[in-house]
């Protein structure tokens, strides 16, 4: 499968992935923004600002004249905030691709936020604060970007602070879309059963008004020795939550197949080395899954595991000599490669089943890479790992200084876990 990059008369970019024998279609705008590029001062805007697109616009004026609009077509609309994209789609029957279009200009390009809306949003963006702080199986991997990335803002929680949320005022977001919303940081992506001609020509009437200066620029990744390795948050839990990982690569690099293979031999599926070791032979834990994970400058490579309190030190030193054994055995097979690469391909196919993901493939690619695989693409590189490579990267990444731990749980000292990495 493929797509087609179609520039419109201002330069924004059309991502179309036509898939004629579905009979739907997702639309989704794309900007490329997110939480780390935000001041101090203006931590969780971009996610305060995916919310008041959603108040209405010049067309449709109120949240509930936008929401009836939609569902009179039976149409399902969201969006999303990360630290490096935020974005807005519409999912609906492929023949209400105008509908679709007319519905998302008018929210990103031409959004009221009147300040009495943000004023009734501060409530509802607090409680969706507290609702993370009361779901740590969510909140340990911002714990664990706190501890990895300190010092930078992806260290920074996508939602902001009490504090911050709080302060925003109409000024803050007019500002802020000045300098992120124009056409050469932002982007279109179309994944569904409609035809080329009629998406570009609606692209254009709703999209090709769109200004092109802007100035999206943000701070690069400057990793900062000499910290803390372990981050224990005290909080008066039934399970433990625990995130262990190494600093890891960008995205776009050439062995990030080989890198996402050795997430999957350790722990990509019920039948890899850390889920057997934990769950299936010591019982100690529900969940276990390891993977890596990449933004445009850095990544990380992460084992997650929910664990009864008592157990948390245990499973640490369990993925820890999990990862020096698979470097100093060199005991990977050709068949657990083999299983691996067949684990990846599957799950790769399985989530290209609907539109939204297809629009999500491409869209991440593009967006922050400035340019698109196929899905034949990933096939083969997967396909190309082999054991050797698997081995050198597990010895690049698994270096001690840069294995850090984080933990949610009833503890009153990081001690245990401390000694546990020696």
């Amino acid at each position: 499968m493929k797509a087609n990059k179609l520039p419109l008369s201002n330069g924004l970019r059309v991502v179309s992935a036509p898939m004629q024998s579905l009979p739907s279609v997702t639309l989704t705008v794309w900007t490329k923004t997110g939480s780390r590029k935000e001041d101090d001062r203006l931590a969780g805007i971009s996610h305060f600002l995916e919310h008041m697109v959603f108040k209405g616009g010049k067309k449709y004026k109120t949240a509930q004249e936008l929401s009836a609009y939609v569902d009179s077509f039976g149409a399902e609309q969201n969006a999303a905030t990360s630290k490096e994209w935020t974005n807005f789609y519409i999912r609906a029957a492929a023949e209400h691709l105008p509908k679709a279009f007319d519905v998302l200009s008018d929210m990103v390009l031409a959004p009221e936020i009147r300040q009495e809306d943000i004023d009734r949003e501060k409530g509802v963006i607090i409680e969706e604060i507290n609702m993370y702080e009361d779901t740590p199986r969510l909140q340990i991997w911002e714990v664990f970007e706190d501890l990895i990335f300190k010092g930078n803002t992806l260290a920074r929680d996508t939602i902001g602070t009490k504090e911050t949320v709080m302060s925003f005022t109409h000024k803050d977001f007019v500002d802020y879309r000045k300098l992120h919303y124009f056409s050469d940081n932002m982007l279109i992506t179309a994944a569904g059963g409609f035809d080329e001609n009629e998406l570009m020509k609606l692209a254009e009437k709703h999209f090709g008004r769109l200004d092109k200066s802007g100035s999206s620029n943000g701070p690069a990744y400057k990793h900062k020795s000499g910290r803390e390795q372990v981050l224990v948050k005290n909080k008066k839990t039934e399970q433990a939550h625990i995130v262990m990982g190494y600093l890891g690569y960008e995205m776009g690099r050439k062995d990030q197949y080989i890198e996402e293979v050795l997430g999957t031999i350790l722990g990509g599926g019920m039948s890899s080395r850390l889920f057997s070791e934990i769950r299936e032979k010591r019982g100690l834990a529900y969940s276990v899954h390891t993977s890596p994970d990449h933004y445009t400058d850095i990544g990380q490579f992460t084992t997650y595991a929910g664990v009864d309190p008592k157990n948390a030190v245990e499973v640490v030193k369990i993925v820890k000599n999990e990862h020096e054994n698979l470097v100093t055995k060199n005991d990977i097979t050709s068949t657990e490669l083999a299983k691996a690469k067949a684990y990846m391909k599957g799950h790769f196919a399985l989530s290209l089943e609907n539109t939204r993901a297809v629009g999500g493939f491409f869209g991440f690619d593009e967006l922050l890479l400035g340019k698109m695989r196929s899905t034949e693409e990933i096939f083969e590189g997967i396909d190309a790992v082999a054991i050797d490579e698997v081995v050198a990267l597990a010895k690049k990444l698994f270096v001690p200084e840069n294995l850090y731990v984080s933990v949610i749980g009833p503890y009153k000292s990081d001690t245990a876990f401390k000694k546990a990495l020696v």
